[in-house]
């Protein structure tokens, strides 16, 4: 998690201040920080031996916005690559409501492990409280997306572009601390109330209770 908060985020921030100090142009700056994230997302590509969508997407629109940016030499097309980024997110997160499970269960299920992921599919397929309240997640999650998205694409056209990068950076980092609260509050809100966690581990001796204990308290 660290590496990839350094690489992503802190040295494209710290590479693009430092390269229009050298009177690097803005276009040029930018396109050079957001190789870092490019380049690492296909190193881990080639580790893991699997492409993800998300490494797809971040390296197809450096690509598309670098051409674009060379041709006009706008960096404003660049920053709203920027913006185009947590909008592709978003709209894949809500897109999970159609799926067999929603976006926050599958991450829910990494967190708790094998042992919990049993507990999970089964809370799903009995409890209809379960079931909106990942829903709701999800409804959370992916609007928390689409905001940054459009909050950087006003700040990508109307603020000077220096500006843009570190101001996007903390707006990303404000809404995603909002939606960590929002989600721990819930999360526990929804364990006080039914006697099951919507994410965590539990013992195995926990892992058969979650329906029986949420059952009951939905006849009290």
């Amino acid at each position: 998690m660290g590496v990839s908060l350094t690489v992503n985020i802190v040295l494209p921030l710290v590479l693009y201040y430092v390269l229009r100090t050298q009177d690097v142009a803005q276009w040029q700056a930018l396109l050079l920080s957001g190789v870092l994230p490019a380049v690492h997302a296909l190193g881990t590509a080639l580790v893991r031996r699997r492409v993800d969508f998300f490494d797809l997407l971040v390296v197809g629109l450096l690509a598309v916005s670098a051409g674009l940016s060379a041709v006009g030499g706008s960096p404003r097309l660049l920053l709203l690559k920027d913006a185009a980024l947590p909008a592709a997110l978003g709209l894949w997160i809500l897109g999970s409501l159609f799926a067999a499970r929603p976006f926050p269960y599958h991450f829910g299920c990494r967190l708790a492990g094998s042992a919990g992921r049993s507990a999970a599919e089964r809370s799903w397929r009995e409890l209809p409280e379960f079931r909106a309240a990942l829903r709701g997640l999800t409804f959370l999650w992916g609007g928390a997306q689409l905001l940054d998205a459009a909050l950087s694409t006003v700040a990508a056209l109307a603020l000077p572009v220096d500006l843009v990068p570190v101001i996007g950076k903390i707006q990303s980092f404000a809404i995603l601390g909002a939606v960590v609260v929002l989600t721990v509050r819930r999360s526990r809100a929804f364990r006080d109330r039914h006697g099951l966690p919507l994410f965590g581990l539990r013992t195995p001796a926990d892992a058969g209770a979650p329906a029986r204990v949420a059952h009951g308290a939905v006849r009290t």
